[in-house]
């Protein structure tokens, strides 16, 4: 994956190059360009591309709320079996 980051990057850089170098070009145009067809493309990817990562430590921390939540008295959702306390008799 990285491999396509930097060549992606190279590539950008490149026509940065040549729009700061051309008798007509801007280096505010190669700014532009860079950030355009470099950082914008590449920042997007890597989020697209991280997506699985990220579904499975949302998955992993519900998983371990749950279990945290399952080991606590009476968490498992069935009413205590003494939950009333009995009434004593007076005689």
């Amino acid at each position: 994956m990285y491999i396509v980051v930097i060549g992606w990057f190279y590539v950008a850089l490149m026509m940065a190059v040549a729009e700061a170098t051309n008798a007509t070009g801007t280096l505010l145009g190669a700014i532009v360009t860079f950030l355009l067809y470099g950082v914008g493309p590449v920042a997007l990817v890597i989020y697209l591309m991280q997506e699985p990562a990220r579904r499975r430590r949302r998955k992993k921390a519900a998983l371990a709320l749950r279990a945290a939540a399952s080991g606590q008295p009476d968490a498992g959702g069935e009413a205590a079996a003494d939950a009333v306390a009995p009434v004593r008799k007076e005689s």
